[in-house]
């Protein structure tokens, strides 16, 4: 991984690039922030250049192509050791370590920027599967780092979600920190830096990277999603920061179109007071499932808090598609100061009973009859 190839974080490049430069490199590194944001990958970019042979001085990137670099692309160099959440799989007798998964850790990384922990844990094929790390990775990690360095000056160790050990191999790993090998140094990259183990995380330098800003997230998308401008902005401001989450979104696309037209249908109808039609929308949210419920309400009172701040016809203060946009012409007038908070409580009502199991039809019959009467003030 070259950092040239990370089109985020510059300002942790900068800092990273100064301690290798200046051979400040800290025995133990935690690079934290919020998920989705590219942060393993600059982990990757930073070993990979603390190995280049090919690089020279003022270069602001490894080189690519010495043999160093060769290797860390195709994820085989002999003094990187990767270390990650597992499953436990039901023909295992032993609790496994990351090297029982290396071939589908490299396939997952293979092109991969950002991260997306749900998207690995589907890799194990197991339902309901907590990928963790076990005790034992201590002891496997012991195994390989008590051999000298063979063709580096030192031996790296990326350790990718550190707060998902479990304590016992926690306290195991501690012991490693606190008298850590001169020529091995652990990268640490984390989501949740609050989950650490305190002392661990006492031990350890620390490098925090925030969300990466829309405008970022949305060019991502225009220039290699293809998605236009508009559609762009929309989804990287909903994706709270997460360049995974925007992309998770752009998959999910399907389910926000079906949430987009059973919205404008609500409205209509419940405008028009047509209490059967509503019947039939209430039964048809309900045949979505649980999940869908919950997720189309959720949906709902984004909308109604856009058309709201639609009203004030500042178009830089609003994200909505192109689709959204079009629909809220007409429609952001009867969202107003009277009924705003009253239709996002009612939505919000809805979907905290649903995910308590209520009945669907007849929570989404209460909510229909609410909006007409709310659509009303």
């Amino acid at each position: 991984m070259l950092f040239k190839e990370i089109p985020v974080h510059e300002n942790t490049r900068q800092r990273l690039l100064s301690l290798a430069d200046n051979d400040r490199i800290p025995h133990a590194l935690l690079i934290e922030g919020p998920s989705g944001t590219g942060k393993f990958a600059l982990a990757r970019a930073f070993a990979q250049y603390i190995h280049c042979t090919g690089r020279k001085p003022g270069d602001k990137d490894s080189c690519g192509v010495c043999p160093s670099c060769i290797q860390h692309q195709s994820m085989s160099h002999i003094d990187t050791h990767y270390v990650f959440p597992v499953v436990k799989l039901d023909k295992m007798t032993n609790a496994p370590v990351s090297d029982d998964f290396l071939t589908e850790w490299k396939e997952y990384l293979d092109g991969r920027r950002f991260m997306d922990f749900s998207v690995w844990t589907e890799t194990f094929d197991k339902k309901n599967a907590q990928p963790i790390t076990y005790a034992n990775e201590s002891g496997a990690l012991l195994r390989k780092l008590s051999f000298a360095a063979h063709g580096s000056k030192y031996k790296v160790v990326l350790w990718w979600l550190p707060e998902k050990m479990n304590e016992e191999a926690a306290n195991k790993i501690l012991k490693m920190l606190e008298e850590p090998w001169e020529d091995t140094l652990f990268i640490m990259v984390s989501d949740n830096p609050k989950e650490l183990l305190p002392t661990i995380y006492s031990r350890v330098q620390r490098i925090s990277t925030g969300r990466v800003a829309d405008s970022v997230i949305a060019g991502i998308l225009e220039t290699e999603r293809g998605i236009g401008s508009e559609d762009a902005m929309s989804i990287a401001h909903n994706a709270d920061g997460s360049v995974t989450a925007a992309l998770r979104s752009i998959g999910s696309r399907s389910d926000e179109n079906e949430f987009f037209n059973m919205f404008v249908t609500l409205m209509r109808q419940a405008y028009q007071r047509k209490i059967a039609d509503l019947k039939e929308w209430s039964a048809a949210l309900a045949t979505l499932g649980r999940e869908k419920e919950i997720k189309f309400y959720e949906y709902s009172v984004r909308l109604i808090r856009e058309n709201f701040i639609y009203n004030f016809k500042l178009p830089q203060l609003n994200y909505l598609n192109s689709t959204e946009s079009a629909f809220s012409v007409r429609f952001a007038r009867f969202i107003n100061e009277r009924n705003v908070e009253k239709l996002i409580e009612v939505f919000d009502k809805a979907r905290i009973d649903i995910a308590g199991n209520a009945n669907g039809k007849i929570v989404n019959l209460d909510v229909a009859i609410k909006v007409i009467l709310l659509l009303k003030q």
